[in-house]
């Protein structure tokens, strides 16, 4: 019994130090029309890596964050559960341009958050980092998964 406790423990333990692994990460910009925002991003493309998100972070760097890919456009439902930080979400078409923003979603909250459209991305970054920089709906992200970036 004590070795069957043992294993239990040592499995949860490996499994939680994965769910803190950082993911696969690039550059993402984005242009407001008026000045270019530079970030690095986590990419999260499977239904594990989606599901998790930024759940259990207790910070971000000011200029990270995390590209949602769902592949085909589909409506994105987000919601904040066990998610420790407020966060900035770009809802965001296939050709990169921003179709919503959810601003300061609230850490824990079950509340769920969709622009009620089909969406090929969500970008979270911190929250108020949207209202700091000037981002808004219409701004363009640049990132090899909307294939507008210029080599």
């Amino acid at each position: 019994m004590t070795r069957l406790i043992a294993t239990f423990f040592a499995a949860a333990f490996f499994l939680g130090q994965g769910a803190f692994a950082q993911l696969e990460t690039s550059p993402l910009v984005i242009d407001t029309g008026d000045s270019v925002h530079r970030f690095t991003v986590e990419l999260a493309d499977d239904a594990d890596e989606i599901r998790t998100g930024l759940m259990n972070r207790a910070e971000m760097a000011p200029n990270a964050g995390m590209l949602f890919d769902f592949g085909q456009p589909r409506e994105a439902s987000m919601w904040m559960k066990n998610t420790l930080i407020p966060l900035d979400m770009l809802f965001v078409a296939p050709d990169g341009k921003v179709i919503a923003i959810a601003r300061n979603a609230v850490p824990g909250s079950l509340r769920t958050i969709s622009p009620g459209v089909p969406v090929k991305a969500v970008l979270e970054l911190n929250g108020g980092r949207c209202a700091a920089l000037g981002i808004e709906p219409g701004d363009i992200v640049q990132h090899a998964l909307f294939g507008n970036v210029s080599e």
